[in-house]
């Protein structure tokens, strides 16, 4: 049997009563549950991530054909010759 605690402060999302939230760890399924006392409100809580890969930018890319279509950039200057 999960260990039922009151979160202080807490706010219950369908009424709105304040310190009548209570949360427990649910094992089996690796969620956080969370309850009104008052209204009978429940939602779940995910306890772990799911591994999110990592995009491909530029500078993790590895295709050595992608080098090939990098050029540098020249910077110009705007202003005009310097003549005085």
């Amino acid at each position: 049997m999960p260990i039922k605690r009151f979160i202080a402060g807490a706010v219950c999302q369908q009424c709105s009563a304040q310190d009548k939230v209570r949360a427990w760890e649910d094992e089996a399924e690796r969620v956080m549950r969370r309850e009104c006392v008052l209204c009978g409100h429940e939602d779940v809580i995910a306890l772990e991530a799911p591994e999110a890969s990592e995009i491909t930018t530029r500078v993790n890319y590895t295709d050595p054909v992608f080098d090939d279509d990098v050029k540098p950039v020249r910077i110009l200057d705007a202003t005009g010759p310097k003549d005085a």
